[in-house]
């Protein structure tokens, strides 16, 4: 009998310093929570799995792109940024790579950062012959234009982002103006979203320029059209791209590459914190349909967080050992 109570405190005297040595492998963690919906609320995933799974001590550092890239490249802070919009720091990003500071750990969203042309599905349903924008250009009574329903309407990005340049030249290389097409500038972020919550509310024909993942694309389902070719790269920085280009050529939207990018000294130290960090993406859809419910409800990222982890254990318990995601459960 005293043989088996030893073995016992033993077994759990073992248990407990497996829980501390996991504890102490994973250590402090700062991760930032970037500005935008999609990637705050992947912060506050990250920081309930690390906490609860693996023992983690994490603290969330208020982020933006090119701060935080900054911070992480010159001072080594934040640890992690859980979602990196790669294309905007293309350039110095793969200098901190090749230097040996920074260090991209995987994908995030398992299908990209995605921009294009766009139409409601009941209208993609009613015309199944609408798979491209040069199709659509050619049914301007279908997308009617506010002020002027004789003509088609193009909605564009808000006034002063990159995105707006873009849909200009894209709207003239078309020639979209010759098929009855008027370019409508939103002027907002909020006023194009209007336009879309309208056209859904009055089952009218939009068309135009929007991005995911978003509020919008999960709480709207919306078609994205081909431009009928590939991305060309070098057109679109000469080009596309460019403010009051005199000869644009139809062009493609590239799919914006967005990873979890970590220091060096996070990377080895981080032991567990970095094999999830590997693991863990989820796509566009799941995404939208998070922040849809956030706005629904007026939740913050942290809400969205356990919304997430409430809703869809199918997906994320696949990134974790079974013992760790029925630690992560039971904290929920």
């Amino acid at each position: 009998m005293y043989r088996f109570i030893a073995f016992m405190m033993f077994v759990v005297g073992a248990w407990a310093s497996a829980d501390v040595s996991q504890a102490a492998d994973c250590g402090n963690v700062s991760i930032a929570e970037m500005n935008w919906g999609s990637a705050g609320v992947a912060a506050h995933v990250d920081k309930i799995i690390l906490e609860n799974g693996y023992g983690c001590n994490v603290s969330l550092v208020t982020g933006d792109t090119m701060p935080t890239f900054t911070s992480m490249n010159e001072k080594g802070e934040p640890d992690v940024a859980p979602e990196m919009w790669i294309n905007a720091v293309r350039t110095p990003l793969d200098e901190a790579v090749k230097e040996g500071r920074l260090i991209e750990v995987a994908p995030l969203l398992s299908d990209g950062g995605v921009e294009g042309w766009w139409i409601p599905k009941f209208i993609a349903d009613a015309h199944p012959e609408i798979t491209t924008v040069q199709e659509a250009l050619k049914h301007p009574e279908l997308f009617p234009a506010p002020e002027n329903p004789s003509h088609g309407a193009i909605m564009n990005c808000p006034s002063g982002w990159n995105c707006e340049i873009v849909t200009s030249n894209l709207y003239k290389a078309l020639g979209a103006q010759q098929k009855g097409f008027d370019l409508v500038e939103t002027g907002s972020a909020a006023a194009l979203d209007g336009s879309i919550a309208n056209a859904f509310e009055k089952k009218t024909g939009w068309l135009g320029y929007y991005w995911a993942p978003t509020t919008i694309m999960g709480k709207y389902d919306m078609v994205q059209l081909d431009f009928g070719t590939p991305n060309d790269k070098a057109e679109w920085d000469r080009c596309t791209a460019v403010a009051d280009c005199p000869d644009p050529k139809v062009n493609s939207y590239p799919i914006s590459i967005v990873l979890t990018v970590v220091t060096k000294q996070f990377a080895e130290r981080a032991g567990v914190a970095l094999d999830y960090l590997k693991t863990r993406k989820w796509d566009n859809k799941t995404v939208g349909k998070i922040l849809a419910w956030m706005d629904a409800n007026q939740g913050t990222n942290e809400d969205g967080a356990k919304y997430f982890l409430h809703t869809y254990p199918d997906l994320w318990t696949k990134w974790l050992p079974p013992d760790v995601a029925g630690k992560v459960k039971a904290a929920l």
